[in-house]
C-alpha cells in the first residue's frame, strides 16, 4: 500500500535577523515548493503577539499562498474560535473559496480555553507503544501559561470587552449551518451570508485532548487533526475519543484522521541535528509565557544557559521532535502513522535559514514517496 499522504502546517516563523515581511515571502515560496513535492494540503496557523511568528491572520495568508500556487490544497490550522465571530469566519472563508474554488480548508481551534478532557493518570516517565512511538510524562503546565501577563493581554486585546463567547459546540454549529445556507436565529431570521453561503471548504476541528474538540469532530462527522506536536503524551487519547464519538456525516462516511509532527531533516543525523538546535529554546520561550522568540542560530542555542527547570519545561516536546536524516525521520513517522491509524501526517518543520527548511522538505518527501 502506498504511505499515507504528507501535509504541512506553517507557523510562518521569523528568523533571528530577519523580520515579519521576509517570514511571510518565505512562507509563499515554502508553499510553491510544497506543491512541487507533492504534498497534500499547505495549513497556516494563528499565533498573536509572538515577535518569532508572523501569522497572525491565517485568512490574509492563505489568499498569498493560494494565489502563488495551482492545485495544493491551503487552509488554516487552525483559525481559533473565540477570537471572531462564526459569522466573520464564514464570510472570510467564503471569499476565500470564491476566489479559489474547491481549494480551501477552514481549520477550526478552541483559543486557550479551559481544557474539558477528564484527569489522566500522571506519569514520571515516558512509555513507548508496540509501535515504537514515544508518549512523553503530561505536560502540566498549560493552566499555568494560561495564567501568564502575554496570554491576559492578549485576550484582552482580541475579545471585545464585557463579551460572552458561545459555547464551542454551538459555534461549530453555526459556522456549518452559515456555510451551508440554513442559519435561522431563535426567531427563525435567516441568515445567509454572501460569499459564504454553499461554499465549497473543508472544514476541520484541530484538538489536542480527549476533550470538546474531538468529541464535537466526532459527532459532527467531521475530519480531525490531532497534534501530536502540540501535546504528544495525549495524542493516543485524542484520536481515540474522536473515533468513540464519530458519526457519519454528509462530509465522512467514517471517521478521518490527520495527526501533526514537528520534523527536521537532513542529510544525515548529524547534520539534521545541528539544525534543529533552536528548537529547544525557542519552545521554552513559548513554554515560559513570553511568546515565541525569533528562531535561533544553531551558535545562539548552544549559548543557551539551561537549568532544570528549563530542560523540564521542554523536554516534552524536545523528546517527539523528529530530527535526522531521511532514513531516520520516515522511520519514525512510521512508527506514529501505525501507533495513531493517522490517515494523514501534517508537518512543522523550522529552521533558522529558509533553505534549510525548504530542503527538509524536500528530502522528506522523497523518501516518504520511495516506500510507495
Amino acid at each position: 500500500m502506498p504511505p499515507v499522504p504528507l501535509s504541512v502546517l506553517d507557523l510562518v516563523p521569523v528568523s533571528s535577523g530577519s523580520d515579519a515581511p521576509t517570514a511571510l515571502r518565505n512562507a509563499v515560496e515554502l508553499a510553491r515548493a510544497a506543491e512541487e513535492f507533492g504534498y497534500r494540503r499547505y495549513w497556516l496557523a494563528e499565533h498573536h503577539l509572538n515577535p518569532g511568528v508572523a501569522g497572525s491572520v491565517p485568512a490574509l495568508v492563505i489568499q498569498a499562498v493560494a494565489q502563488a500556487t495551482h492545485d495544493i490544497r491551503v487552509g488554516s490550522g487552525a483559525v481559533l474560535l473565540g477570537h471572531q465571530t462564526p459569522l466573520s469566519v464564514v464570510e472570510q472563508f467564503g471569499i476565500l473559496d470564491a476566489l479559489y474554488p474547491g481549494r480551501i480548508d477552514l481549520g477550526l481551534g478552541r483559543s486557550g480555553r479551559p481544557r474539558t478532557a477528564p484527569p489522566a493518570p500522571e506519569s514520571a516517565e515516558g512509555t513507548f507503544t508496540d509501535e515504537g512511538l514515544y508518549l512523553p510524562p503530561r505536560f502540566t503546565g498549560f493552566a499555568q501559561l494560561l495564567k501568564s501577563p502575554r496570554f491576559r493581554l492578549q485576550l484582552g486585546l482580541l475579545q471585545q470587552p464585557g463579551a460572552q463567547a458561545p459555547a464551542y459546540e454551538e459555534q461549530i454549529a453555526d459556522i456549518l449551518a452559515l456555510l451551508a445556507g440554513t442559519y435561522a436565529d431563535e426567531d427563525g431570521t435567516a441568515a445567509r451570508p454572501v460569499p459564504g453561503a454553499g461554499a465549497d471548504v473543508e472544514v476541520w476541528i484541530l484538538g489536542s485532548s480527549a476533550g470538546e474538540s474531538a468529541e464535537v469532530a466526532g459527532a459532527r462527522g467531521l475530519p480531525f487533526a490531532a497534534n501530536y506536536h502540540v501535546s504528544p503524551a495525549s495524542v493516543l487519547e485524542a484520536v481515540e475519543a474522536y473515533r468513540a464519538a464519530f458519526r457519519p456525516s454528509g462530509t465522512l462516511a467514517q471517521p478521518y484522521v490527520a495527526v501533526s509532527a514537528d520534523v527536521v531533516v537532513g542529510p544525515d543525523d548529524e547534520s539534521a541535528r545541528r539544525l534543529a538546535a533552536g528548537y529547544a529554546p525557542w519552545v521554552r520561550s513559548i513554554r515560559s509565557g513570553e511568546g515565541a522568540i525569533p528562531f535561533p542560530t544553531p551558535e545562539e542555542a548552544s549559548a543557551h544557559q539551561w537549568t532544570d527547570e528549563d530542560r523540564e519545561l521542554v523536554a516534552d516536546r524536545v523528546d517527539t521532535q523528529f530530527v535526522g536524516a531521511p532514513e531516520t525521520v520516515t522511520e519514525r513517522l512510521n512508527a506514529l502513522q501505525k501507533a495513531t491509524g493517522a490517515d494523514e501526517l501534517v508537518i512543522t518543520t523550522i529552521t533558522h535559514q529558509h533553505a534549510d527548511r525548504v530542503r527538509s522538505y524536500e528530502l522528506l518527501a522523497h523518501a516518504w514517496q520511495k516506500q510507495a
